[in-house]
């Protein structure tokens, strides 16, 4: 019996030691204002976490739950987002503002709860409020169970967060509500960055300078490298290349993705791509890391041109630099506006299928054919400096508005809706039109509403989100709260079902939570509507958010307590 009994122990802890065991990841996020200067200019006034931009990373095994007490110390309202994670179970913490809480008000505070159950690979962190986020953000890191070793891929000797963002020299906040005041969009960026940083293009940026502003990534010759490349950037998609260096592109939002090589990766607001890179070049040279903006509207809408730069620089293992500086080597760049180069790679990502894990569903139980894009709006009475019409943005011709009083998922649990949305967004647009090329003397304007489309759990939903041209066109990237979707297939011009269908990707196509949809263009996605509760899909540009490129998916209950929406933990935010 001893006998039998030792070897159940031996058993039992080579399972423990096999699955791994979940623990519970805590962090404190202070955030407040502070000072810092770039680009030759006296400082500006940011608001960060902990003092820091970017912020801190969380890094987490697949099965642990997270802890964040923020401290709100800035004089904003503001929440925060876990973009790309489930939260099933934990749907109160996913933090879009309005929607699953009330804003955490100055002096307040609000511990986030969650599990990461389910995911590996790079997501981040961001601020859902105002424009907040172009400051207020940072990594989650999600590793496999039994750690590194977990990886479908060899493992990496070393691994680096890539975030990519922009930077303004003034605040943002008064940005935001300058462009809201006056019914236009937010002024272009001022400059772009890598891991916070401008690069040394931009004055007072280079390693000489008293404060120098370029990141640099030290390797060794021959090491593999995974970088967590992230979008962080607030309204503008990026192109990303390291000069004479390729990649092997083996993960995107959380996903593991068939190892796709390329010489430039391609990310927009929101996504993230995991990238290993071998440094198998020159040691005596230097090597620029470059994110360059992506601009795919036509007409073209402002942007900034030029870019952000890092160094990569080779090192011995162990041995002290003594070779001459040189200038980094800077290899081409795809035009702004390559959306040929864009659409190539979003298009040849596809899944990397693995026992156990999900494949895209079959059966359709919801089809819905949704247009995203520009118009026009009447002016609202609080926007002093709008004259009649405002920039509008909207989906199926209803552009949204979040409600004030309640968030959306309180309303819901409460079954309180009056006054704060209805069940009735529609499955089409409107009007059927040449959506790819409207004619110029096609109305423009749309109304302000807060739909929702109700489907029941576990249902499988399939959208076709088709891109207007009515004031421009151009790639939205659109981000879907709660769930990742497969991407069946996507295309330019009219989407047209017959020959759509025929093209559709049902084996392995890439799963995600971020889709760039292409300019003047159309993308079908497919999701199991496996979590109960509201969540927002949405423009992931800002400038795009607050005038109404969005909606909400009421996911109803399902049939045991597991698949039920749970009571609000008792500290969630009130209005």
């Amino acid at each position: 019996m001893a006998r039998s009994c030792s070897w159940l122990l031996l058993l039992a802890l080579a399972l423990v030691a096999r699955c791994g065991r979940a623990a519970i990841v805590e962090h404190t996020f202070d955030v407040g204002n502070f000072s810092i200067s770039q680009l030759c200019r006296p400082a500006t006034v940011i608001t960060a976490v902990n003092g820091q931009l970017p912020g801190p990373t969380i890094h987490a095994h697949e099965g642990d739950t997270v802890a964040v007490h923020v401290l709100n110390n800035s004089p904003y309202n503001l929440t925060i987002h876990w973009h790309g994670l489930f939260q099933r179970g934990t749907q109160w913490a996913d933090g879009p503002e309005m929607v699953t809480q009330c804003p955490i008000c100055p002096g307040g505070r609000y511990t986030y709860r969650y599990n990461v159950t389910g995911q590996e690979g790079t997501l981040w962190w961001h601020a859902h409020s105002s424009m907040l986020r172009a400051t207020v953000h940072g990594a989650i890191v999600i590793r496999p169970r039994n750690g590194d070793h977990g990886y479908p891929f060899p493992k990496p000797h070393k691994e680096e967060i890539i975030m990519l963002g922009e930077w303004w020299n003034r605040n943002v906040f008064d940005l935001a509500r300058k462009a809201f005041l006056a019914g236009t969009l937010v002024d272009p960026a001022d400059a772009y960055t890598i891991n916070g940083m401008p690069g040394d293009l931009h004055r007072c940026s280079s390693s000489s300078s008293r404060k120098p502003r370029t990141f640099k990534l030290k390797v060794q010759s021959n090491r593999t490298y995974l970088l967590r490349i992230i979008n962080a950037a607030v309204n503008t998609p990026m192109f990303f290349k390291i000069a004479g260096h390729s990649f092997t592109v083996v993960g995107a939002d959380a996903s593991y993705t068939t190892p796709y090589e390329t010489d430039v990766v391609v990310v927009s607001p929101g996504q993230t791509v995991d990238a290993l890179m071998v440094a198998g070049e020159r040691a005596s040279q230097r090597y620029y890391m470059v994110a360059s903006p992506y601009n795919s509207a036509h007409p073209d809408v402002p942007f900034r041109e030029g870019a952000a730069t890092a160094v990569v620089e080779y090192a011995a293992a162990g041995a002290p630099r003594t070779r001459a500086r040189r200038r980094p080597l800077f290899g081409p760049m795809p035009p702004f506006n390559d959306t040929a180069t864009a659409h190539r790679f979003f298009t040849s990502l596809t899944a990397l299928l693995r026992p156990g894990h999900p494949t895209v569903p079959l059966a359709v139980d919801t089809r819905m054919f949704v247009t995203v894009g520009l118009g026009l709006a009447a002016c609202r009475p609080e926007q002093t400096r709008c004259m009649q019409q405002g920039v509008a943005a909207s989906m199926n011709n209803a552009s949204f508005e979040l409600p004030t009083a309640m968030s959306l998922l309180e309303a819901h649990f409460r079954n309180v809706t009056a006054g704060v949305y209805t069940r009735d967004f529609p499955d089409q647009p409107p009007l059927e039109f040449n959506y790819a090329k409207p004619p110029s003397s096609m109305d423009a304007t749309t109304a302000k509403s807060t739909k929702v489309r109700t489907v029941r759990y576990n249902a499988t939903v399939e959208v076709v989100l088709q891109n207007t041209g009515l004031l421009a066109r151009e790639s939205h990237p659109m981000h879907l709260h709660g769930h990742n979707f497969f991407v069946l297939a996507q295309g330019f011009g009219n989407f047209r079902r017959d020959a759509a269908v025929a093209r559709y990707n049902l084996v392995n196509p890439q799963e995600r939570n971020t889709l760039a949809v292409p300019p003047g263009g159309w993308a079908v996605i497919r999701f199991v509507a496996n979590n109960p509760g509201m969540w927002i899909m949405h423009c992931h540009f800002d400038a795009h958010l607050p005038i109404g490129l969005a909606m909400a998916f009421e996911v109803l209950d399902g049939p045991t307590p597991e698949t039920a929406l749970p009571p609000p933990p008792a500290d969630l935010p009130q209005c």
